[in-house]
């Protein structure tokens, strides 16, 4: 049985040496660039940008120096690892790309794409978190195993998916790189959408370090300014005092503090308090 090897390997848990492919897999051959297909599975959404520029115009000068991981098809191969690579072959021009052929699963597929671009860096942590879940909603993985086979902590991966609890916006702010992976854990821990779209503002309209933004969601929190506005927590109380003045009979006020407050309850004569005793007791 095949052993399967961490991240912290490199690129040796893409393409194992002897004991991790037969003499069939172990070869690889020039396969024309056209007769691949991409990744379905592939995590990463975004090929562009000035890294991958000096990519292709490395293509241009050196080639595919790493061969290409494939499944075969029908009458194409599929990629499993290293669409950027393939993708530069297409812009340099390129006619035929090495690759090495494995079978290789839905899941293993998503696996393998997720490692080499976890080992590259070249995935955002929002494509990052995607990942993760679609391994643990369509590959039956749980957080622990995911840890295990790529060779990071459960934290690790239970603070990537906790950005998923975040808005779109927020998300794509994160894409962008508005925000940091730090900004991103700060503001999942706010539950609040209303509280976390004011810190989010201020993070990027202030230039706020991460513990900056700590420090103002923990004062957020200890606050609780956003729980309920303030014309919201008026008009409760209102409705409250309203109820009150039905049940007893009299006129009621609730006078709301920071903390705490008070409920006054009128009567005008000792036979009225006498009922009201009588109903409250």
């Amino acid at each position: 049985m095949q052993k399967r090897k961490a991240l912290g390997k490199g690129l040796s848990a893409l393409i194992p040496d002897k004991e991790g492919f037969n003499e069939a897999e172990q070869r690889f051959f020039m396969c024309p660039v056209g007769l691949i297909e991409p990744n379905p599975y592939q995590p990463r959404t975004n090929f562009s940008g000035p890294d991958f520029v000096q990519l292709v115009d490395s293509v241009k000068e050196s080639g595919i120096v790493t061969p290409l991981l494939v499944s075969k098809r029908e009458s194409a191969y599929r990629l499993i690892a290293g669409e950027r690579r393939w993708r530069a072959a297409q812009k340099a021009g390129l006619d035929r790309v090495p690759v090495i052929v494995r079978e290789a699963s839905g899941r293993e597929m998503l696996e393998l794409a997720l490692i080499e671009n976890l080992h590259r860096k070249d995935l955002n942590p929002i494509e990052e978190a995607l990942a993760y879940r679609r391994l643990i909603d369509e590959g039956g993985s749980t957080q622990e195993t995911i840890a295990k086979r790529l060779g990071r902590d459960r934290s690790t991966i239970s603070n990537s998916l906790r950005l998923l609890t975040l808005s779109n916006s927020i998300q794509q702010d994160v894409v962008e790189g508005h925000l940091s992976m730090g900004h991103a854990r700060v503001l999942a821990g706010i539950k609040d959408e209303n509280a976390r779209k004011s810190l989010r503002d201020s993070i990027i309209r202030r230039g706020m370090s991460v513990r900056q933004a700590e420090n103002a969601a923990k004062r957020l929190n200890e606050s609780g300014a956003f729980k309920k506005p303030k014309e919201e927590a008026g008009s409760y109380y209102h409705s409250l005092s309203e109820s009150l003045k039905r049940a007893l009979g009299t006129n009621v006020e609730i006078a709301k503090k920071k903390k705490g407050g008070r409920i006054v309850i009128h009567f005008y004569s000792e036979e009225e308090l006498d009922r009201l005793l009588g109903i409250l007791t």
